[in-house]
């Protein structure tokens, strides 16, 4: 079995090797032509007699009677007989033909071209009373999928109709997923496409060779082997074809000959039915496209009458024109009524999917008229693509639709664009001719000026009766320099509108006569309020924030004079108990508080030293006072005998009663007893000292200690240190250690290596390690206490001797 070649011969070029097959060809269609009108004529005959026998009428009054019927059921002649032949036994099967026909292109060899069988007959007839309920060519589809699957093994059935330009667009489907019906709804006239073929040639082609047709043909997928066999005919047979009919099947077997013969008749069966789709029916009580169309051939402009098309499910697929006026015209240069019976999509495919066809939807669900915004539309279909502004208004009538639409001209669409600028900006044009007296302004300016838009325009002389009054004199004098001497102007000013005070801007020239004398005037008049609104909100807000800068630097000024006051810095280390003391404050570079840092190093009575480090939370002057509080607060609860974990409690319990409980602080107390070269300390979750021992740098284990006002019942403990000659220990704040997004043992880890490379020696400074260790911007104050032990016991010839505070 051969299929038919892709594309046909060039006439040009004389009779080929494929011309005896073309006049093959065209006697078997002029064969099938006849039979098809012999079997016509015997079912026309039968539905007749059947008639005839019931009511007694003669052979013409039957005759008049079925074409009534066929006419009144919006029905082809064809279908009308197989519906009154409905009850009537299934005719016999013809006899074969005398000879097979030729082969042709679309039957294989040694194939009966007339196979009919009893179970065709049925199913043809079955058929035949259901198209009378189909109403559209999706319905049709879904009516032949269900009648041929049983008979062929159909999976899938689509009907794509050939366009004016030779293209093809789907007009029903079933058995397609929406998906791929959405993506081959329009097809362009390419080679190789089986629906275009038939229709070209008029003869059906049978795809029952997968691997082949694929090479050869362009199938619908994806993919192309999910249908294995495929068969697309001509609704009707011959060079009048405009409906290809596509039966596709998942079965790998060719189609048999009885199978080719139903599709045929099928084929033939549906042309009525197509036909009655695109013919306008009798007016009645829901069909008012007749007097449309008698009223639109006498109006002018665009518009048509669309009936919506529905699918089984109640959804518009698409809209038939039903009537047109005859300035109405396609992509495809047709106009009038040659649009009428056919399809929107077929005729205005970019609609599809648009907000445009949204719009219609909701004007029909609705029943309220739907106008569009101005919208570009590209005329796809013409030699040159031509893109034009449209606006369109759709409005029920009936069960269909009213569709206007309007193309704007050049004209039109600078209008247009001006329109749109002047609303966008927020301004209006206005024009004074001062020699006639005649004003224009455009409509935006009376919004803008707050004035109802049925006034008169203004004269240019009473526009300053629209300011303010400490703006009339400003803009009255412009205006005067204007019209007198022709000088430019660009004034603001305000007005009171009902909404509120509005702040405009006046930009106007004049044109002049040859002497120089001002004659006519034009500008604009800008809505400036929103801008003005916020340019003033902003210098508020910087207002706002420049005092609030100065309030919080002065609190900054006194916090740090109240600070300094408070921790008075030596200038250079001190001498206390045996041990050299070290001291450095530095404060944060970033923000404006200062913050509560503190420390303190004093001789006790007993010639022990005190050594306290602590932080309180927050910044400014309130972390001052608490500083204040806590330091002079421990230094007397020690010197009058507390032991450290007691005054460390004490001051616990001052803090949860002090400012609602609100504050907290860390903190570490150390004493140094000179006899026993012991040092004890405690700690209220401070981060712990840091030992330098003949060259080992470690950090002391911390005994147990929360911090200051977080708990009434906290646990002190504290622990012994012995020094040795040589020793060096730092006592230090959490912003020595701290830095953004980096744990505490990450800092911890960089001090220790900050204190090797600088500071392991007696002679380490502690401005180097400060340096190596304070390189970036400090986000917190810092605090350290160097305390070292002299190696020989002697008094460092630079220390201070001794000092009761520091």
């Amino acid at each position: 079995m051969t299929s038919e070649p892709l594309l046909p011969g060039d006439p040009a070029t004389g009779p080929g090797p494929a011309a005896p097959a073309d006049v093959v060809a065209r006697q078997r269609a002029e064969l099938e032509r006849l039979r098809d009108l012999a079997a016509t004529t015997a079912v026309l005959e039968r539905a007749k007699g059947m008639l005839m026998a019931v009511t007694g009428c003669a052979p013409d009054a039957a005759h008049e009677e079925l074409l009534r019927r066929a006419k009144d059921g919006n029905r082809s002649l064809l279908e009308q007989c197989w519906l009154t032949l409905g009850a009537l036994p299934p005719p016999r099967e013809r006899p074969a033909q005398p000879a097979p026909p030729p082969v042709s292109a679309g039957t294989g060899a040694g194939e009966s071209a007339s196979v009919g069988t009893g179970d065709s007959a049925a199913a043809l007839e079955a058929l035949g009373r259901a198209l009378v309920r189909v109403g559209s060519p999706h319905e049709l589809a879904g009516c032949l999928l269900d009648r041929l699957a049983p008979e062929v093994a159909a999976d899938a059935v689509l009907l794509y109709e050939r366009l004016p330009e030779d293209g093809l667009a789907l007009i029903g489907h079933a058995g397609v997923e929406a998906a791929l019906a959405a993506q081959w709804r329009h097809v362009p006239p390419v080679p190789g496409l089986p629906a275009l073929e038939t229709l070209r040639s008029g003869r059906p082609r049978w795809l029952e060779h997968p691997a082949e047709d694929s090479a050869r043909y362009l199938l619908i997928g994806p993919p192309p082997e999910r249908w294995l066999t495929r068969a697309w005919l001509p609704v009707p047979e011959g060079d009048t074809a405009r409906v290809a009919l596509g039966v596709l099947r998942r079965r790998d077997a060719p189609f048999t000959p009885r199978e080719r013969e139903l599709l045929r008749s099928v084929a033939r069966l549906c042309a009525g039915r197509l036909r009655a789709f695109d013919s306008p029916r009798d007016a009645g009580a829901g069909d008012v496209s007749g007097t449309v169309q008698a009223v639109f051939d006498a109006l002018p402009g665009q518009a048509v009458l669309l009936t919506p098309l529905r699918a089984a499910s109640g959804e518009v697929t698409d809209y038939r024109i039903a009537a047109a006026t005859p300035e109405a015209t396609n992509v495809f240069g047709r106009t009038g009524r040659d649009l009428v019976g056919r399809h929107l999509l077929a005729n205005y495919p970019a609609v599809a999917g648009a907000p445009l066809w949204r719009g219609c939807l909701r004007a029909l669900e609705t029943g309220v008229p739907y106008e569009s915004e101005p919208f570009a539309y590209r005329d796809a279909g013409v030699p040159a693509p031509a893109t034009a502004t449209y606006t369109v208004r759709a409005a029920p009538l009936g069960e269909g639709l009213v569709v206007t639409w309007l193309r704007y001209d050049p004209v039109d669409r600078q209008e247009q664009r001006l329109s749109d600028v002047q609303r966008l900006g927020n301004l209006g044009w206005a024009n004074w001719n001062l020699l006639t007296g005649e004003i224009a302004w455009a409509a935006q300016t009376y919004t803008v000026l707050g004035l109802r838009a049925d006034r008169p325009p203004l004269p240019l002389e009473r526009l300053p009766e629209l300011a303010q009054p400490e703006d009339t004199r400003p803009l009255a004098r412009a205006i005067a320099g204007l019209v007198s001497r022709g000088h430019p102007l660009d004034v603001p000013f305000r007005t009171g509108t009902a909404m509120g005070v509005r702040h405009l801007r006046m930009v106007a020239e004049a044109v002049t006569a040859p002497d120089g004398t001002p004659v006519e005037v034009h500008g604009f008049v800008q809505d400036l309020t929103a801008q003005r609104s916020a340019e003033l909100a902003l210098v508020e807000s910087e207002r706002e924030m420049l005092l609030q800068r100065g309030i919080l630097e002065a609190e900054r000024a006194l916090a740090a004079r109240l600070q300094h006051a408070l921790l008075p810095l030596p200038s250079k280390p001190v001498r206390l108990a045996g041990l050299r003391v070290e001291v450095a404050y530095l404060p944060a570079q970033a923000g404006i508080h200062v913050g509560g840092d503190w420390f303190s190093a004093i001789e006790l009575p007993d010639s022990d030293a005190l050594f306290v480090v602590g932080d309180v939370a927050g910044h400014g002057i309130d972390a001052v006072a608490t500083m204040a509080q806590l330091r002079f607060t421990a230094k007397g609860m020690v010197s009058t005998g507390s032991s450290l974990t007691g005054a460390l409690a004490r001051l616990n319990r001052l803090l949860l009663h002090s400012r609602d409980g609100q504050i907290t602080a860390t903190m570490v107390l150390a004493r140094y007893d000179p006899v026993r070269r012991v040092l004890a300390w405690a700690q209220a979750g401070h981060p712990p000292p840091l030992l330098v021992r003949g060259g080992e740098v470690r950090l002391l284990d911390r005994p147990g200690g929360m911090l200051l006002g977080a708990t009434a019942a906290p646990v002190y403990e504290s622990l012994e240190l012995r020094l040795e000659p040589g020793d060096r220990l730092l006592l230090y704040t959490d912003g020595l250690v701290e830095r953004p997004g980096e744990g505490l043992d990450a800092g911890f880890a960089r001090l220790a290596e900050a204190v090797r490379a600088h500071g392991c020696g007696e002679s380490g400074s502690l401005d180097a390690l400060l340096a190596a260790m304070l390189a970036d911007e400090r986000r917190d104050d810092v605090c350290v206490l160097d305390i070292r032990m002299p190696r020989d016991e002697v008094h460092d010839a630079t220390a201070t001797p001794s000092v009761t505070d520091a």
